[in-house]
């Protein structure tokens, strides 16, 4: 056998062990996050100040009410990420988020984990400014948890 063919048989052992993957794009990954805004977390903030609360003054003032709509939001986001692998604004981009090892869907605490890597991570801007410099458009937040954005396959 020639030393071209084993070269090539072992290329292919290597290639097939890695899952494949298509990166989702970090563009629509920002689209899903602002109709995530508009689906979950706006109707959050709605039936706090003005349901729960006497309106909009008040909930300004207050301290606690814009944490506890950030925590509601995250108990949803996790349940969402940990039951479908997805939000409605990932959904809606046919996007899923996945264990990077594994490929499987994320269970509710490495959710709730990425939750808050994200508000950390936010909060620097240079966590959501690395997708553009790597191949597998990870933010930190994913590289912390280990997870990734792919797309859905239908």
């Amino acid at each position: 056998m020639r030393f071209r063919n084993i070269k090539k048989r072992q290329k292919q052992a290597v290639d097939a062990s890695k899952p494949k993957y298509v990166y989702a794009r970090y563009v629509d990954r920002v689209k899903a996050f602002i109709t995530d805004m508009f689906m979950i977390y706006a109707p959050i903030l709605y039936v706090t100040a003005y349901m729960i609360m006497d309106g909009k003054d008040d909930f300004q003032s207050s301290e606690i009410a814009p944490l506890l709509g950030v925590a509601l939001y995250g108990v949803i986001y996790a349940l969402l990420l940990s039951k479908f692998g997805h939000t409605p604004g990932k959904k809606a981009y046919e996007m899923k988020v996945v264990d990077d090892k594994s490929g499987e869907y994320i269970g509710f605490f490495k959710a709730s984990f990425r939750f808050i890597a994200f508000l950390f991570t936010a909060t620097t801007l240079l966590g959501l400014l690395l997708p553009f410099y790597r191949k597998d458009k990870k933010a930190l937040h994913d590289l912390i948890c280990g997870t990734i954005v792919v797309v859905e396959k239908k």
